[in-house]
């Protein structure tokens, strides 16, 4: 009797260990940095690819390793209930629970996951082996489970979406590990925006970066050349449209280095705009800025004018403006240091009501939504749902508002500032 005991003894803390091993492998192979394992994959390490073999059926894996926890669970469970029934009758259900209880939580799941959480790259490239040959052996009954769930939830109307986009799950994850980084101090404010612009670039359309159609500075085709001449180099662009009796009418861009060209070989009356003018490039409106940039590169271009659905135009791109999202703003000898910002004193700043909310945010280190408005001055429209009259004042999301000119159905001008909470402290 004795030595069954001990035998049924052994049998329990060698299906505790294994809890212990399942637990520890589905929270390493979890957690593992997906960027280090490919890291190590590429430089040769066949067990990281291994993990991110795994990976690449997540569930599949998640699966087979749960399954094997808990036969594993239930084996303890019903070896231990044999014993305490020998031993104690009536009350070895209630006995097995309360010593198996411990063993498997303490032993078999917090223990084995602490350790997994604290060494997750190093132990995933551990288990890689036996939780491979175990999800091939068990894949027949993890597919038959899957499909009872799936099937069992669509009757609950339910259906599992298996077209989820990878990539924008890895934008959001990168993105949440460099807000924490910048929340402990591990990311300086710079680098921050540097590196969520690079990922929001997907998110952004054209309308969204653009310089509006308004703003454009382009040049009447039909001038005399000194004329022409004279306003292109008054301006601090290099690249200019050209238009045809309306301004929306572009029919050609002009660069500076073409021009110079033609002026130092046929005078400043003698060229002919027609001849050294570029052919324009219209890009949808649509357009994300991330695409926008592929095709900058690909086609080796810096300048783009923005067209919506019915081919209106609706402004200008450049790279510049693209990378700026990135880098923040770039300036050279012609850029205002901050165009359109101006902090006050006060702690207040006065803004064109054309800045963009994204640049202020980046300026000022501040976080007004720009989900439903791309300027500031279309961000007060929506909130007050109206076009406000000077001097009219307005609080949301943490910031007070106010505006300072109007022009027609424009705001031009408003005042920002942060608001302060006053906290009473009673005595």
């Amino acid at each position: 009797m004795t030595t069954a005991l001990i035998a049924a003894a052994a049998v329990i803390a060698v299906l505790i260990l294994l809890n212990a091993f399942f637990s520890a492998a589905e929270t390493a192979l979890t957690g593992a940095s997906r960027a280090r394992m490919a890291t190590l994959e590429r430089e040769g390490d066949k067990l990281a690819a291994r993990v991110n073999k795994l990976n690449e059926n997540r569930e599949r894996m998640i699966g087979a390793v749960l399954l094997g926890a808990n036969l594993v669970q239930v084996a303890a469970s019903a070896i231990s209930s044999s014993i305490f029934t020998g031993l104690y009758g009536d009350l070895a259900p209630l006995v097995t629970t309360i010593v198996l209880t411990p063993l498997l939580l303490i032993f078999g799941e917090v223990g084995p996951k602490t350790y997994a959480i604290t060494s997750a790259d190093k132990i995933a490239r551990w288990v890689a082996i036996p939780v491979q040959w175990m999800v091939r052996f068990l894949a027949p009954i993890v597919a038959a489970v899957q499909w009872i769930v799936n099937n069992g939830l669509k009757l609950f109307g339910v259906r599992v979406d298996e077209s989820v986009d990878v990539l924008v799950a890895a934008r959001a994850e990168i993105g949440g590990a460099i807000e924490m980084h910048a929340e402990e101090g591990g990311v300086e404010a710079e680098t921050r925006h540097r590196l969520l612009g690079a990922l929001d670039l997907s998110e952004l359309e054209l309308a969204d970066v653009m310089i509006h159609r308004k703003s454009i500075r382009s040049l009447d085709i039909d001038l005399p050349p000194r004329e022409l001449l004279a306003q292109a180099m008054s301006s601090p662009h290099t690249r200019l449209p050209l238009y045809k009796d309306d301004p929306d009418n572009i029919v050609g861009v002009l660069h500076a280095r073409d021009l110079l060209r033609a002026i130092s070989e046929y005078g400043r009356d003698g060229f002919d705009v027609t001849t050294v003018m570029r052919t324009p490039w219209f890009t949808p409106m649509s357009t994300s800025a991330e695409d926008q940039l592929a095709e900058f590169l690909r086609r080796r271009e810096h300048f783009a004018l923005v067209v919506d659905e019915y081919g209106a135009l609706m402004g200008l791109v450049t790279l510049e403006d693209i990378l700026e999202e990135i880098v923040g703003d770039i300036k050279d000898e012609h850029d205002i240091a901050v165009q359109g910002v101006r902090p006050q004193p006060d702690g207040s700043v006065n803004v064109d009501g054309s800045v963009p909310i994204r640049d202020l945010n980046r300026v000022m280190n501040w976080d007004l939504p720009d989900e439903e408005a791309v300027t500031i001055a279309g961000l007060v429209i929506h909130e007050a749902q109206a076009i406000p009259e000077p001097g009219q004042r307005f609080a949301f999301h943490g910031y007070r508002f106010q505006v300072l000119r109007r022009q027609r159905n424009q705001l031009t001008a408003l005042r920002v500032e942060r608001e302060v909470e006053e906290r009473m402290e009673g005595g």
